[in-house]
């Protein structure tokens, strides 16, 4: 964890440490070159619960969740599509969440940064 921490209470706007970048599997990776990082600022104990802050370059590729997910959009562009068919199109300032058991694609179309929030 690295988030900064006051009495108890993690604060999201302190300056985020170097992280190693990672991609999806590369057979998962549809276009594009998903150069994703994410700072896991609190984590409960059980490891069921975790928030924090993710990027990720332009690319698309398969997702598979098993988490429920909870997002807020602070910078870029996404479209993900469902396997049902169905399209949800966020920018900068969009909030929305991923349930758990969701398959599709998540098509990054601008640099993009979120807050997170998940559970398993």
């Amino acid at each position: 964890m690295n988030g900064e921490a006051k009495a108890g209470v993690v604060v999201f706007g302190a300056p985020l440490p170097p992280v190693e970048p990672y991609l999806p599997a590369p057979e998962r990776i549809l276009s594009g070159h998903p150069q994703q990082r994410a700072w896991i600022l609190y984590q409960s104990p059980d490891g069921k619960y975790a928030c924090g802050v993710w990027e990720c370059e332009p690319g698309k590729w398969r997702v598979v969740f098993d988490e429920h997910e909870f997002c807020r959009l602070l910078e870029g562009e996404i479209v993900i599509t469902g396997d049902d068919g169905g399209v949800t199109h966020v920018k900068a300032g969009d909030t929305f969440v991923t349930p758990g058991g969701f398959t599709g694609t998540w098509d990054v179309r601008a640099r993009s940064r979120k807050h997170f929030v998940v559970y398993c």
